[in-house]
């Protein structure tokens, strides 16, 4: 008899400690799955790179996807980056292998200094038409994904820079609505 009450209060002691957890359940709003994150477009941002037409006589541009950095710096560097690596749609390269940003700095008047590495120079292999492109596409690239870039002027690996080739003046600001 003792086996049987024990058995009971058990089974009662279960049935009350069930009853107890589904009131609390039944208490509670129902929380709601975590969202998936939004891959897609989070951190992500559209741009516009300048290149040279395949007839090498104007700039076409090439839109792109780039993650967004934070900086003004990373964002110059990724725009820079993005025209070292060349064109994905049949126009022409025109900046010279191995450009990349060591600084840049904008001011709020609008003008945009950027120091580039010194392949800028070393690797420019052309003359009047393609130093007049690898300038244009670059200051266009700028212009046209930085806000606010009204001028920008071009040092090179902590120099000033009076040309790249010897027949675009780089020792002033350039203005960006010369290279429309």
């Amino acid at each position: 008899m003792k086996r049987i009450v024990l058995f009971v209060a058990l089974i009662l002691a279960v049935l009350a400690w069930l009853a107890v957890r589904w009131t609390e359940q039944r208490r509670r709003p129902p929380v709601a799955p975590p969202a998936a994150a939004d891959t897609t477009s989070a951190g992500f941002r559209a741009v516009q790179l300048y290149f040279a037409s395949p007839g090498g006589d104007s700039l076409m541009a090439e839109p792109r996807e780039l993650i967004e950095p934070s900086t003004l710096r990373e964002r110059v560097a990724a725009l820079v980056r993005e025209l070292d690596r060349g064109p994905a749609r049949g126009g022409v390269a025109v900046l010279p292998a191995g450009t990349s940003v060591r600084f840049a700095y904008q001011d709020a008047d609008g003008l945009l200094t950027v120091d580039l590495s010194r392949s800028f120079v070393r690797e420019f292999r052309g003359g009047a038409g393609a130093e007049y492109l690898a300038v244009a596409s670059l200051v266009r690239t700028l212009a046209a994904n930085l806000p606010g870039v009204k001028r920008v002027l071009l040092v090179c690996g902590g120099e000033p820079l009076a040309t790249l080739g010897g027949h675009v003046p780089l020792d002033r600001p350039l203005n960006t609505s010369d290279f429309p």
